[in-house]
């Protein structure tokens, strides 16, 4: 798998895809392919729907959320180092016991629950920065 000519990118950013690439058990595949593509010192940016930690990690991530832990070995594994996080996209009303897509934009059950699901808004996202090791 390529998404760039390799050593072609100086900035990588993904937002809310990789739990798709886990149900097609693509992860590892893209994580190198960012890897690849990134110049050394290169940076990635993952955004995705955060798994709650009390929660075991489904490895197909059915329900939409990954645990930080998993983003972070997934890029760990793929050769990245771990700069830091932010908490900017949290949302500490995201109880994460319904599909990702229950909430807004999506509000997949229509009108179920809509309210409590718009009360909820978009869902508690973590922000990861990882570097390419020069």
């Amino acid at each position: 798998m390529q998404i760039a000519p390799d050593g072609s990118a100086d900035r990588v950013v993904t937002f809310r895809n990789v739990h798709n690439w886990m149900k097609s058990e693509q992860a590892a595949a893209v994580f190198s392919a960012m890897y690849k593509a990134l110049k050394p010192g290169g940076i990635l940016g993952v955004v995705e729907h955060r798994n709650s930690t009390l929660k075991p990690q489904d490895t197909k991530a059915e329900s939409g959320y990954v645990s930080e832990d998993y983003v972070i070995a997934l890029a760990r594994n793929a050769g990245f180092e771990f700069l830091e996080k932010s908490e900017i996209n949290a949302n500490s009303k995201d109880t994460k016991d319904y599909p990702v897509w229950a909430l807004p934009p999506s509000l997949a059950f229509k009108d179920k629950d809509r309210n409590k699901y718009l009360a909820i808004g978009e869902s508690d996202r973590m922000t990861i920065k990882f570097i390419k090791p020069e």
